[in-house]
């Protein structure tokens, strides 16, 4: 007779927008299909997020118990949303959107203070505490080339 498989948490990773949360696509399907009331993610989320600019992209990592309960923790906005901000792009279909041919285009310019800047940001979040502000720098300053925006000193 086959064994029963142990039960083990499943993390469930969401983009969602600061204060925005509804039990409406992507949140329902995807944590429906788990077992957790999305309702109750929503309403948590959006208490936990009512102090930032309403609107920001914020990844938020699900976990969800055996027994269907949940936590998450909420990261900082994505590099290339803080990106696109400080290079003023206009949006584009209603959504920031980076350049068509990365390489070839550029869309806005940003500095090295607004790279640096970023980089404290990110710094702040506890999984990449451990990397020096050098490192991060130059993984913004990648994501910065991949959105199509320059960087100038």
């Amino acid at each position: 007779m086959a064994r029963k498989p142990i039960a083990r948490d499943q993390i469930v990773k969401l983009i969602v927008g600061a204060g925005q949360a509804s039990p409406s696509p992507p949140i329902g399907p995807a944590l429906g299909s788990k077992g957790v009331k999305s309702i109750d993610f929503c309403k948590e989320f959006n208490a936990r997020t009512a102090h930032m600019t309403p609107g920001i992209p914020v990844p938020a990592r699900v976990t969800v118990r055996p027994d269907r309960s949940f936590h998450f923790e909420l990261r900082t906005p994505t590099t290339s949303y803080l990106l696109l901000q400080a290079a003023g792009v206009k949006e584009r279909k209603n959504k920031l959107r980076g350049g068509m041919a990365a390489g070839k285009e550029s869309i806005g310019e940003v500095s090295l203070k607004h790279v640096y800047d970023i980089a404290k940001v990110k710094q702040s979040e506890l999984r990449l505490s451990g990397l020096s502000l050098e490192g991060l720098c130059k993984s913004v300053i990648a994501q910065a080339r991949s959105c199509g925006i320059t960087v100038v000193p």
